[in-house]
């Protein structure tokens, strides 16, 4: 569950832009070892949920260097990563980190793969986060994201902000698929009702950069069901940040049961479709 607060607390020892500028070194460093270490021929490494839902020896190289770097810069935090877990911490912050976000994608090198680097305020149980700072690193084309809650998004230190979205038949809209075939049916089913009322769709495979698209304005706006918390947190306070709207159905906030961006009026626009094709149901 991602929240945001215009008022956060914060350990005495750190300001949101320091939390912001180490995101962005932690993002940039693994992109760089992720970018600099592919082999020519990538190699499963093992599966999880299923033999689509795979691991390289990449993703473990990466997540380890992340936990490495914020043990050094800050010890006292706690760690949620997407291949090693949660790790305990004592000052009220946990940094969220997927170290290859599109590991399809790079285990093909389809280039839409990324670093994603969030510090939240809150223990690893996602029930209780406050999203606070984050950069995702686009490791293909080597440019950055970064936002810190109540200082705006920027791509490569450029401001970003949200298309407007009026009609919703003239917006390009990215969404994603999950692992299990039962939900791959159940979305299907949904993106056929919705693809004859926008303008087209885009299936990326990475949800941190669509998040971050849809900041910058090369997205009008996406949804998707099934995001874990590694995958959405860098990318959703992007997206805030440059003026989107970031939320669930039925007056949710975003999560696994459902993720919608974009600007206000099309977010909306999108999510009254969503809950009446129950999108957030069944598989």
């Amino acid at each position: 569950m991602i929240t945001f607060s215009d008022d956060p607390r914060l350990p005495d020892d750190v300001t949101i832009a320091d939390l912001r500028d180490l995101a962005e070194r932690l993002a940039r460093e693994a992109g760089a070892l992720v970018r600099a270490g592919r082999p020519d021929r990538v190699e499963v490494a093992s599966t999880k949920s299923n033999d689509v839902d795979i691991v390289t020896q990449m993703d473990a190289d990466s997540e380890q260097l992340l936990r490495r770097m914020i043990a050094q810069e800050r010890p006292d935090d706690a760690i949620l990563g997407e291949e090693e877990g949660a790790s305990a911490g004592t000052s009220g912050l946990t940094w969220v980190i997927d170290p290859i976000d599109g590991t399809v994608n790079y285990l093909y090198g389809v280039s839409s793969y990324a670093i994603s680097v969030a510090v939240v305020a809150g223990d690893p149980d996602p029930a209780s986060w406050t999203v606070l700072a984050g950069a995702v690193h686009s490791v293909v084309d080597d440019r950055t994201w970064t936002a810190g809650i109540g200082g705006g998004a920027t791509l490569d230190g450029v401001p970003v902000t949200v298309n407007p979205v009026t009609d919703l038949g003239r917006a390009l809209v990215g969404t994603g698929f999950g692992y299990d075939p039962r939900r791959r049916a159940e979305q299907g089913r949904v993106l056929a009702e919705l693809l004859p009322r926008i303008r087209d769709v885009r299936r990326l495979g990475a949800a941190a950069i669509d998040l971050c698209l849809v900041a910058s304005g090369e997205l009008d706006l996406y949804y998707e069901r099934g995001l874990n918390p590694w995958d959405l947190a860098a990318g959703s306070i992007v997206a805030h940040e440059a003026g989107a709207h970031v939320g669930g159905l039925r007056n949710g906030p975003a999560g696994e049961a459902m993720t919608v961006a974009g600007a206000p009026e099309g977010a909306r626009a999108l999510t009254t479709i969503l809950e009446e094709l129950d999108a957030d149901s069944g598989w």
